[in-house]
């Protein structure tokens, strides 16, 4: 379908414009934004279509949408400010802020180890339903009691849900403030950015309903199905695949209220597209005057790469800094100096140093993909075609 984009692109960032509304007319978008800084300046502010994605009231600027996993995104910036501050040594052992994890075989588990998809809990034994899932104590209890799946260290796993209670405990250990009050106050308010995790009931009707919407053929250039292994992996119940996404069963009903209001790191911030890109700027520089949040030096940390090759949970090849993706295959970004984070089926956001751009990117419909989405891809070719321009 094709819709009125409404918003505004700088002089010679028309390709991104065009890209946004090819999105809706060939890759089934329904609603969407997508936000682009430079050097801390807005050169992209665009969004378009339905608030709710089957339903006809329009996306307005301010829109939020569920970000699934680019939460992940933000939870780690937390563990990397608390090192910057010298709260939080990122080569300790997990077990000196948190006793309780050394149980199974985890003590020499090292707090990088959880940001860099090392610990070797990408399962639970035991899922957890969603009402459990979001009490925090039950959560970290849980992933404390679980024996690791590989060595910790000595491999890497996308941890899809565990990662929630990874993050959250530790920094609940650390600073005896729950992640998403730790977001609102340090990261969220500083850099101006409209992202919750744990979304405040005042913020509620600014949030569209999400729905899964199908994935359309390959693109020309452009794989959207999964390769045959990767199909496979999901469709074992019994694959480390299956187990890691289903570590919550059943999948929560991300439109619930109750959900929403959780605090899960891995999972279900929320944010407009401006919000995720005004983050991912003030990592690396100041936002309109505002306040820088890494260091040059915290900057560098976050995306040096920590893990690389194959993904015992995702199959493909994956590379992770400090909880970030790094530009690759899997997670294709602007250029090599990239990190960021997308979320299952839809959301990305990233910075890119070298050029000085923040990209945010949300949808309020979810395709079956976990890494590279078509829509968000599209995107940025056009962004990294009108910067070479």
């Amino acid at each position: 379908m094709s819709v009125d984009v409404n918003g505004a692109v700088a002089e010679g960032f028309e390709p991104v414009r065009e890209a946004f509304a090819r999105n809706f007319e060939t890759l089934g978008e329904r609603g969407a934004a997508v936000a682009v800084h430079r050097d801390g300046h807005k050169v992209v502010d665009l969004w378009g279509g339905t608030k709710d994605v089957d339903g006809d009231r329009p996306w307005e600027h301010g829109t939020a949408q569920v970000v699934r996993s680019a939460t992940k995104g933000v939870a780690a910036a937390v563990l990397l400010l608390l090192h910057q501050r010298g709260e939080l040594d990122l080569d300790a052992p997990v077990g000196e802020y948190w006793p309780e994890f050394k149980a199974a075989g985890k003590e020499r588990t090292r707090v990088w180890h959880l940001l860099a998809h090392r610990a070797g809990v990408p399962v639970l034994d035991r899922p957890l339903t969603p009402a459990q899932a979001a009490d925090p104590a039950l959560g970290a209890e849980a992933v404390a009691a679980q024996a690791p799946v590989w060595e910790p260290g000595t491999d890497h796993g996308y941890h899809a849900q565990t990662y929630s209670w990874l993050t959250g405990e530790l920094v609940r250990r650390v600073t005896g403030r729950g992640m998403g009050e730790w977001i609102a106050d340090e990261i969220a308010g500083p850099a101006g950015a409209d992202l919750w995790l744990g979304l405040p009931e005042a913020e509620t009707s600014r949030v569209g309903l999400t729905g899964r919407i199908e994935s359309p053929a390959d693109p020309p250039g452009l794989r959207t199905r999964p390769k045959r292994a990767v199909a496979e992996a999901y469709a074992d119940p019994d694959s480390l695949t299956c187990r890691a996404f289903a570590a919550i069963t059943p999948f929560p009903d991300e439109n619930d209220p109750a959900y929403r209001a959780a605090v899960l790191p891995a999972s279900n911030g929320i944010a407009t597209a401006e919000g995720l890109a005004r983050f991912y700027g003030s990592l690396i520089g100041e936002v309109d005057g505002g306040r820088r949040l890494f260091t040059p030096e915290t900057a560098e940390l976050a995306r040096a790469e920590r893990s690389a090759g194959p993904d015992r949970v995702l199959v493909v090849g994956t590379r992770f800094g400090l909880g970030y993706m790094l530009h690759g295959p899997a997670s294709p970004m602007l250029s090599p100096t990239s990190f960021g984070h997308p979320g299952r089926g839809g959301s990305l956001g990233f910075a890119d140093p070298a050029s000085g751009i923040s990209f945010g990117y949300v949808t309020n419909g979810f395709r079956t993909s976990v890494t590279a989405d078509p829509r968000a891809q599209a995107l940025v070719r056009a962004l990294r075609g009108a910067l070479s321009a």
